[in-house]
Order: structure tokens, then sequence, then C-alpha cells
């Protein structure tokens, strides 16, 4: 097995306060979120732009370009990722599964399928942590973990990252970067854990397609009947407004 070396900054402190002190690094912790603008871009503090910048982060592509990204983020299987993987197939349309360890120790089948497919697997980390609140050894081991387990059944490393809950910090940030992952959020996201009963899949496709813009990251939970549901839809009605959906080697 031929994994990445992995890199520390040195702390160990378990509590949120004190878990980046001696990288150098801010661990001051931010919540991903965004003010979305209908069919414009989003608007996010500056801050947090130039800090994604600087450690190879993404929560949009380019924006000259009428390419947009679709991502699914995977804590367990609800029964949808098969028909979603149906529609990409019959569509076209690559993607990426952002998954966790319990995740990917249950539903191999799926996880292999979105390989052979042409889908981009991706780190959710191994058991789904806030990342600014736990040591650099817990990153890395929630990162590796994970890696090492998807190289084992796939022969393949992972490269891309999502922060559990949208939380990150400079620490985490660096720590990403120095093991090889680029850090991906969203520029657009349908709030289907949010919306209780009005979660129904022509919510999802509008929610969805209002907001699209270039370089658009969506966000959409595949556990979620209504995105699977609504995405026939929501791909042809992208593709109708002169959108190319493109994988994220692409960014």
């Amino acid at each position: 097995m031929v994994l990445p070396a992995l890199v520390l900054f040195g702390c160990s402190s378990p509590q949120a306060e004190d878990a980046g002190q001696g990288s150098g690094y801010s661990n001051k912790k931010i919540q991903w979120g965004l003010k979305r603008n209908q069919n414009d871009f989003p608007e996010v503090p500056g801050e947090w732009e130039t800090l994604l910048k600087k450690y190879d982060g993404y929560y949009l592509g380019d924006r000259s370009s009428k390419k947009i990204y679709l991502t699914f983020d995977e804590g367990y299987e609800n029964g949808y990722t098969g028909q979603i993987l149906d529609v990409l197939k019959e569509h076209k349309v690559p993607a990426t599964f952002f998954i966790t360890g319990p995740y990917l120790k249950q539903q191999k089948e799926l996880v292999l399928r979105m390989v052979s497919e042409g889908h981009i697997v991706a780190n959710h980390t191994v058991n789904h942590p806030s990342m600014p609140d736990i040591s650099d050894e817990k990153v890395v081991s929630e990162l590796e973990g994970l890696n090492s387990q998807f190289f084992d059944l796939t022969g393949k490393n992972m490269k891309y990252l999502r922060p559990p809950k949208g939380e990150f910090s400079e620490r985490t940030l660096a720590l990403a970067q120095k093991n090889g992952y680029k850090t991906i959020l969203w520029s657009n996201a349908y709030a289907d854990w949010d919306v209780k009963k009005a979660n129904t899949s022509k919510n999802a496709h509008d929610q969805v397609t209002k907001f699209l813009h270039n370089g658009c990251i969506i966000l959409l939970h595949a556990v979620s009947k209504e995105n699977a549901q609504a995405l026939p839809e929501i791909i042809k009605t992208a593709q109708s407004m002169g959108y190319t959906f493109a994988s994220l080697d692409e960014l």
C-alpha cells in the first residue's frame, strides 16, 4: 500500500479552545454560511475567501465559466443513492460523493459503483467531528483513517475534503492542505435538513435552480427522497439554462 505521508503541527489538546495552541495557525472556528442571491453569486465574508484561497479551498469555481459541480454528502445510506447514480448515468453527469467511515464500511458496493461509473469519492472524515474541536493528531487520523480504508477497497487515494458540519479553521485548512487535500465547501445548498414538511421534490428543484450561477458548487444530501426525485429535473433545468456539469477535477 502506498499512502501519503501524514503531516502534524504538534498540538495535542482535544479542547476546542486549546486544540490549535502551538500550531502557529488560528483555530477560530468558522461555520460556513453564505447569502444566496437569485441566479447570481452568493456573498461570503472576504476574510473567508482569503483563507480558502491560501489553503487550496473552494466554494466556487470559475466565475467566468458556465460549469457547475454537483456534490452529495453521504453520512449514511437511506436507499436513494442507487437511484441517484442511475440518474447521473442516464444524463452523463459527474458528481462527487463525500462519505464517512460508517458509510464506507457498510456500503462498499455503492462506493465501488461510484468509482466505476467515473464519480469522485471524497473525504467527509471517519466520524464526522467538528474539526476545529479536535487535535492535529485526531484531524489527521480522521482523514487518513478513511483514506486508508478507501485505498484498501479501490486502490485510489482521496484528494478532496468537505469539513463536517461546514466547520473549519485556518489550522484545519492548513492541515488538510499539508496532507494533500483540497477543501470543498459550496455556493448553493438546498437545506433539506431544515425544511421538514416543506421538503418536496418541487421545492428542492426550485431552491436549487433559482440560485444557480457560474462555477456553482451544489450541495445535496443523498439521504433525501425529495432530492433524488428532483435530480432529473434539476439537471434538465440547469442544462436548459446553458450550464454544463463538470467534475471537481476541473476546478
